[in-house]
């Protein structure tokens, strides 16, 4: 099997080829994909030599001058920024190769748009995947807006255009998801009027959704449903170990996708059995460690967690082994319920499941609210709807004769 050490670097990146080497070593590469790298890196440099770049010089527009050459010369690998990528932040940590400098956004709804931003983050103290949603309904309603030369179109917003955008967008979306863009919505106008970009409140003239918070059985599985996402993993490969993990803590802490996803090696106190989540509104909560779960993470980290500086706790399996996201964290589901046969599930069903499960157990609404960690109970008696026997207790009965 060839080696990156046959590799022949020439030009100004040759003295870098041992760090890259090693970096490609730690990220986890095979030798084949670390093969390929290096043979990226040795093209970076002759492409630098031939055309008189210096590496101080190899910013966004001759990174995009080197792949269209790249492109050009009839090269299949790494042809698009995201090929290049890997090399590029290596050299950036190191500046070798300048940072990227951000894009000024001249046009008055960007501007508005990044001031927006600002807002969520700094006012009102969003996390950044609701930020990333807010942004994108701003940026959906503003296209629909006349923000032409200084931006001075959005004086004439009236409620007609606000609630004619409301309407499209809610006729393709479930009730959950329209619920989602008026709040974003809302943010958006409230906003636009404390900074004086439109006249009046629009924010008041977007309707609620009319939702039913107690309608409809939970979406909680069974405990033999959970059972057979478990025994699903096969626990003797690396993959198996970190989905068994992910898939106990989502079914014994009722996490969010986005909380596994944040959790760190530093998050867990072995010696007292406790755990610190990062949940919605920036908030730290404590919460105890079952030995289940303890156990599950302790073995994947001990035979299935790549080593490497990282400290995210759940990582990709294949090189390079990086933080996943909330997204892979509910794939890691979807993917056990269709190897348990059962219908698709998301993560969020397991949060649902854990509560319905410790209502079975007896335990009281508010103690299940402090465990997912509600403000309210009426939010947790969304979670734990379906225990029948106790709403059979509450019945009166019936008048009539059914014979």
């Amino acid at each position: 099997m060839k080696k990156t050490s046959c590799v022949r670097v020439t030009g100004p990146l040759e003295a870098h080829v041992p760090g890259y080497r090693r970096e490609l070593a730690r990220r986890g590469y095979s030798p084949w994909t670390a093969l390929f790298h290096m043979q990226l890196l040795a093209h970076v440099s002759r492409w630098l030599s031939q055309n008189g770049v210096e590496p101080a010089e190899f910013d966004q527009r001759r990174a995009e001058q080197f792949l269209a050459d790249r492109c050009a010369d009839g090269y299949v690998r790494f042809r698009s920024p995201r090929g290049l990528m890997p090399l590029l932040e290596y050299f950036r940590g190191r500046g070798v190769v300048p940072e990227p400098v951000p894009s000024v956004p001249t046009d008055p709804c960007a501007k508005l748009l990044e001031e927006f931003v600002g807002y969520l983050f700094t006012e009102r103290g969003l996390a950044e995947p609701t930020v990333v949603g807010y942004r994108w309904v701003a940026a959906s309603f503003l296209s629909t807006c006349p923000c032409e030369g200084n931006g001075d179109g959005l004086a004439n917003l009236t409620a007609v255009e606000v609630n004619a955008f409301l309407l499209a967008e809610c006729a393709r979306r479930s009730v959950g998801s329209a619920n989602n863009v008026v709040v974003a919505l809302r943010a958006l106008l409230r906003f636009m009027y404390l900074n004086g970009h439109v006249p009046t409140p629009l924010a008041d003239a977007v309707p609620w959704v009319a939702t039913w918070r107690d309608g409809g059985r939970s979406r909680a599985l069974t405990a033999s449903q959970v059972a057979a996402l478990l025994a699903g993993c096969d626990r003797r490969s690396t993959a198996g170990r970190r989905d068994f993990a992910i898939l106990t803590v989502l079914a014994r802490l009722g996490l969010r996708a986005a909380e596994v996803a944040s959790l760190t090696l530093d998050d867990f106190d072995w010696r007292i059995g406790e755990v610190v989540v990062a949940g919605k509104g920036n908030r730290r909560d404590r919460l105890p460690l079952p030995t289940d779960v303890g156990e599950a993470v302790a073995d994947y980290c001990r035979r299935g967690r790549p080593h490497n500086s990282c400290r995210v706790l759940f990582l990709h399996v294949r090189a390079p082994y990086t933080a996943m996201s909330s997204s892979a964290v509910s794939d890691v589901v979807l993917r056990a319920s269709a190897r348990a046969g059962i219908a698709p599930v998301r993560a969020h069903q397991l949060r649902h499941s854990t509560a319905s499960a410790m209502r079975r157990a007896g335990a009281p609404l508010f103690e299940i609210g402090q465990v997912l960690r509600h403000h309210h109970t009426v939010t947790t008696a969304i979670y734990a709807k379906d225990d029948l026997d106790a709403l059979a207790g509450l019945a009166r009965p019936w008048p009539g004769d059914w014979s």
